[in-house]
């Protein structure tokens, strides 16, 4: 036997060391975290390799999300590629229009009116608040606290309001325009979102002192993934992953863009730059976004929310571009303006970091070429690096991923309860349907007979409610689902497996005070055991089709479904305690 040989020197450690612990398996596991993971929702996969519960390599695969931005870009005018930019970061939309007008507002020297300069700057912080309560919930919830989850909802419908009354628009705005923005703010809106800012400091405190000095939450994220100042620098970070690792650099304080130098804020950072710090600092970001809306809603001056003269064209005089109905009217597509002939880089301070875009002009209206600075992807570069010699648990913690789990759950019963009280309940949504479609279908003959001028049919029965009734059972058996390759017992009786759990869910449900448990450990083991049919009956429908596609579905549905139990027993053990107490 080689003395130098890898077995050699294993049988010389065991021979030294006897029974100290158990050797590691030799041979390594490649595990797929996404794109169809809980915590990543179909944007991000990762190659995780594992020793064990040691994380040894990991490769982000990225391109799950929207593609060809670039390219679209330079094939629209400014004004017509607008509703498309907000699909770059659908948590932080105001950011991505704001850089999309800045760029060619900084090449052709436009100047903003004072007034849509302070509208921009309310929106942008409220989009940042709302991006960085969908960074906080879902980013609990992936290591294990669902409380905050729904707290954050709470908020951010709020500020979605604000933004529905403003722009038309929830989330895809299209509210900013080259000069200005696309409309003034509604009557009452200031005053709205003043009561909003009071209201959501309160939330602020109430998540510190929910979150912050939690110590399973610290235990979480305290001295995990640490990043140092040169390092973050070195790797091109930016936004809270930056400020949380000692460097005060923040976009708004650094190239003065809109008028943030008008209002008293400080920048937010920490030194210790671990995922405790991040956290600390989106939070403090948060209180800061709020200070600048309440400043520029006090002090928001009059005057025209968009500079209007910007959509001349200088290069042919009396174009037709010129026209009345082109500029003001918008009869007719307008190209807004020409793009000079020079090269620009421009940049904000989106929520997740510096969002840029490098623009080159060439005196047309579409851009010769445009490059686009996602901060994602570039603070994602050190993820690898972080990962490493960690535990797989902390790769959420790391990742802080914006990710969304559900939940929902049950247990037993202290009395078995007649059968009545089973069947009611399932019936009776089943029957309001039911009913529901066939007034619904009734109503559509009545309408096209009257339309139509015509008898027949549609009349069978008093009132039509015979035809009524033939129409709906038509509706639900007139159409063959089955596929014709498959297995057809196991795909007819796969639904009605998954389904069962559902059923059966009446039967540990506590209705009433009398209804209570009896046991409540062996209500939820057999709560988990009932759940756990339904991943049976989807594994068997995906598999009886006989098609792949419909197989990996099948698969996916009953992983998601897994994924749910835990917190669905919890959810419904919270119930039956709130029952017996």
């Amino acid at each position: 036997m080689n003395f130098f040989s890898l077995s050699a020197i294993h049988a010389r450690m065991n021979r030294e060391k006897p029974m100290i612990v158990p050797s590691t398996r030799k041979d390594l596991m490649i595990v797929n975290m996404g794109p169809h993971h809980p915590s990543m929702h179909g944007v991000l996969r990762l190659i995780v390799t594992l020793d064990g519960e040691d994380v040894i390599d990991c490769e982000p695969i990225l391109g799950y999300l929207h593609r060809g931005m670039e390219k679209i870009a330079e094939n629209r005018t400014i004004i017509q590629y607008l509703p498309y930019v907000t699909r770059w970061d659908y948590l932080a939309t105001m950011f991505t229009e704001a850089i999309t007008v800045n760029a060619p507002e900084q090449l052709g020297n436009i100047q903003v009116p004072k007034r849509a300069s302070y509208i921009r700057v309310i929106t942008l912080e409220l989009s940042r608040i709302a991006s960085h309560l969908l960074w906080l919930g879902p980013f609990m919830a992936d290591i294990g606290a669902q409380t905050p989850f729904f707290y954050i909802f709470r908020e951010r419908e709020l500020i979605y309001d604000l933004f529905e009354a403003a722009t038309g628009m929830r989330m895809m705005h299209n509210f900013f325009r080259i000069g200005g923005v696309a409309a003034d703010l509604p009557h009452g809106w200031i005053d709205k979102c003043l009561d909003f800012c009071d209201y959501f400091l309160t939330g602020i405190a109430e998540y510190q002192k929910l979150i912050t000095r939690n110590p399973i939450f610290l235990e979480r994220v305290e001295g995990v993934g640490i990043i140092g100042g040169e390092e973050a620098i070195n790797w091109g970070l930016s936004g809270p992953m930056l400020r949380a690792s000692g460097i005060e650099w923040d976009l708004r304080k650094v190239d003065h863009y809109e008028c943030y130098d008008e209002f008293d804020w400080e920048v937010q950072w920490q030194k210790e730059g671990d995922s405790l710090a991040r956290y600390l600092v989106r939070i403090s970001e948060m209180t800061e976004s709020i200070k600048i809306i309440q400043q520029a809603l006090e002090g928001i001056p009059g005057g025209p929310y968009e500079n209007l003269e910007i959509r001349r064209f200088d290069r042919v005089k009396d174009t037709v571009w010129n026209e009345f109905d082109y500029r003001f009217i918008s009869k007719k597509p307008s190209p807004t303006f020409e793009l000079s002939k020079q090269e620009l880089y421009a940049r904000v301070e989106a929520p997740k970091g510096e969002l840029g875009i490098f623009l080159i002009g060439d005196k047309g209206v579409f851009p010769w070429r445009y490059k686009i600075r996602p901060p994602g992807f570039i603070n994602l570069q050190i993820l690898p690096q972080l990962v490493k010699r960690m535990k797989l648990a902390d790769i959420m913690t790391i990742l802080e991923v914006q990710a969304i789990n559900s939940f929902s759950r049950l247990e037993s019963l202290k009395e078995v309860y007649g059968i009545i009280w089973v069947l009611i309940p399932i019936f009776t949504p089943v029957l309001g349907i039911t009913i529901g479609v066939l007034v619904i279908v009734w109503l559509e003959r009545e309408i096209s007979a009257g339309i139509q001028q015509r008898i027949g049919p549609e009349y069978a029965g008093p009132l039509g409610i015979l035809q009524a009734l033939a129409d709906g059972t038509k509706l639900l058996f007139k159409e063959n689902l089955l596929p014709s390759r498959g297995d057809t017992r196991l795909f007819s009786i796969g639904p009605s497996i998954a389904i069962i759990s559902i059923l059966l869910s009446y039967l540990v449900i506590p209705f009433g005070y009398r209804l209570v448990l009896a046991d409540l450990s062996i209500g939820v083991f057999l709560w988990i055991a009932i759940s756990s049919i339904a991943p049976v009956g989807l594994l068997m429908s995906g598999y009886g089709s006989n098609n792949k596609y419909s197989f990996l579905g099948g698969l996916r549905a009953a992983a998601q479904s897994i994924s749910y139990e835990i917190p669905l027993t919890l959810c419904v053990l919270s119930i039956s305690l709130r029952v017996i107490r």
